[in-house]
């Protein structure tokens, strides 16, 4: 029997928002068949945090390991996704959970970046109590529907730096209003990309946990 999937990407367009300052999507064909070649073949362009993406510590960390050198482990298996009740602008503290997690993964949709392709500034974000509750309930991977763990202002990143602080991975950009609540497997596996900060991923939620 198959399982249901659910799509947490949003499509990768020129058109999908990026961080102000960011390199946006582009596309360029170098040949195309409805001009003649035999197959058509293009090249891309655009930042290592496009729409859903998994952040490395290097984004964050001073020496600290890209992309390419991150276990898979933690991208993969038994995933929580639970709404939580936050304002924009503002951190998700453990009070705004409305359970204790059940998985070592947790995804959290704030419906504050309601739209990928609109820039908005006052999104939500986590709080470094959140990160550092999670890990002590053995939660290796946090993920969120807005662009950043941190609010947009913040330079000291205290969300990212409490994630590196317990070496938990991280997901952003995702689509959440699709799946209810509840218990799934998660699949949203980064590229190597060898000395990168970050990359995009497919992440998918599988209807049901399967460990």
């Amino acid at each position: 029997m198959s399982a249901k999937l659910w799509d947490l990407s949003p499509p990768i367009h020129p058109g999908l928002a990026v961080w102000p300052g960011d390199t946006p999507f582009s596309q360029r064909y170098l040949c195309r068949i409805d001009q003649g070649a035999n197959l058509d073949l293009s090249t891309i362009e655009g930042t290592v945090h496009l729409g859903a993406h998994a952040d490395a510590p290097s984004h964050y960390g001073a020496g600290a390991p890209g992309i390419a050198a991150r276990p898979l482990g933690p991208y993969l298996g038994a995933c929580e996704l639970m709404h939580v009740e936050i304002g924009r602008g503002e951190r998700i503290l453990p009070a705004h959970l409305p359970s204790v997690p059940r998985a070592p993964r947790l995804l959290l949709r704030t419906g504050t970046f309601p739209d990928p392709t609109q820039w908005i500034e006052d999104f939500a974000a986590l709080s470094p109590e959140l990160v550092h509750h999670l890990a002590d309930l053995g939660v290796r991977l946090v993920g969120l529907d807005t662009p950043s763990v941190d609010l947009m202002h913040d330079k000291a990143l205290l969300s990212h730096q409490a994630l590196l602080a317990r070496d938990m991975s991280v997901l952003e950009g995702l689509l959440l209003d699709g799946p209810p609540p509840g218990l799934y497997t998660l699949i949203a596996l980064p590229l190597p990309i060898v000395g990168a900060d970050a990359s995009p991923v497919r992440a998918v939620l599988v209807e049901g946990a399967l460990g």
